[in-house]
């Protein structure tokens, strides 16, 4: 836990604050996110201006230094709208930020995390590779040690803000797996680095206005104080433990999700009609509302239980995986009904829930599949029963 802990009272206030920014600024212009592919810089500048790009890094770093019960707070707040306004601050936060406040050098730390925190520098994390995705034992990416450097030669796939950002968080083999360990370390790598590529912006399903790309990395040179903590067998370590806070965050996201998709349920059943009659007043409609509410509040309560096991450290490996597991699975549920409810109108471009629908998808594939976290709940049942 960091040093400085933020007091129930302010973090309602800056909770409060989010879900007004939420729900009075930034719902009134999904479309306009949706039409553009992209958030508008006034509403970039107002959430560096709140503090979103840096909630989850220490405060000594000038970060709001929220832990994790009250970072999915925030985070079911902020998955009410657009999953892009989220995914702009998501990596600084998340997997990128997490890996150099948990696993970086002194040196590290203050040459980047102040300006993470401010939002100056969009941090990005490159694990994904066409081979190697929801397991990066797989990796395929190679650091060489070359005289006093390391030389990085690989490609990346889907690496979220990689065409905005400043700085990468890059996973590469530095010897084949052994004893020892996986043999994966992490290096900090300026985007401006002679041999880094960012591909064109990937078009994908939903999430518009959220931006992933492919990273190449051709003959890219850095130092050895690029490497995280500044050892090798430190980056296996670093990615798996980033991954499994991210996906309580990924979870909160979903439940915040599902939330609005049954708002919007409720209040088209509740006013649309059919022969006359209200829609919500047919009891198979009602059916559907009472499985999507009960979804989400199984939803909540599993994520804020889940957040309180990790920050109290008793469970930091089963849990994320089976919040996150239940959570997206759910929403992509409560997201489905949502279109049945509204019917032909809920298949319509410019109906929020045609786009939840497709923004829940993804949640369900990054930070691991549903399958994956299915493995890492049940092997390590199996490992804890064998101990």
């Amino acid at each position: 836990m960091s040093a400085a802990e933020v007091s129930d009272e302010d973090f309602r206030e800056i909770l409060a604050q989010t879900r007004h920014f939420v729900r009075t600024t930034v719902v009134p212009r999904e479309q306009e996110i949706l039409d553009g592919d992209r958030v508008p810089d006034e509403l970039r500048d107002q959430a560096k201006k709140m503090g979103l790009f840096g909630y989850a890094i220490p405060q000594e770093w000038g970060g709001l230094g929220l832990n994790l019960m009250q970072d999915v707070e925030l985070a079911m707040e902020l998955g009410y709208t657009s999953l892009a306004l989220r995914s702009m601050f998501g990596t600084n936060n998340g997997i990128a930020g997490q890996v150099l406040v948990g696993f970086g050098t002194d040196e590290q730390k203050s040459r980047w995390l102040e300006s993470i925190a401010s939002g100056e520098t969009v941090a990005s994390f490159a694990l994904t590779e066409s081979g190697a995705g929801s397991n990066p034992a797989g990796l395929k990416t190679k650091a060489v040690r070359d005289e006093q450097v390391w030389v990085i030669d690989g490609q990346k796939r889907f690496i979220t803000n990689a065409p905005v950002a400043n700085l990468f968080v890059v996973f590469a083999r530095t010897r084949p797996a052994d004893n020892e360990g996986p043999g994966i370390a992490v290096f900090l790598v300026p985007a401006d680095t002679p041999g880094v590529e960012v591909g064109v912006k990937d078009a994908k399903m939903g999430q518009e206005g959220a931006w992933t790309a492919d990273v190449t990395f051709t003959d890219v040179r850095v130092d050895d104080s690029a490497l995280i903590g500044g050892a090798e067998d430190i980056g296996y370590r670093a990615a798996m433990t980033s991954l499994a806070r991210g996906r309580v965050h990924i979870a909160a996201l979903a439940v915040g999700a599902a939330q609005r998709a049954l708002d919007e349920s409720v209040a088209y059943a509740a006013t649309a009609t059919q022969g006359g009659t209200p829609i919500g007043t047919f009891q198979l409609v009602q059916a559907m509302l009472a499985e999507q509410q009960t979804g989400v509040l199984a939803g909540r309560a599993l994520v804020r239980d889940t957040a309180r096991a990790w920050v109290a450290e008793e469970d930091r490996r089963i849990a994320p995986s089976a919040a996150k597991l239940f959570c997206t699975e759910m929403a992509g549920r409560v997201a489905d009904l949502a279109v049945q409810v509204h019917g032909g109108t809920g298949y319509m471009r410019g109906v929020p829930v045609e786009r939840i629908y497709r923004d829940v998808r993804l949640l369900r594939l990054y930070e691991g599949t549903s399958e994956i976290q299915q493995l890492i709940i049940g092997s390590n049942l199996v490992k804890s029963a064998q101990r």
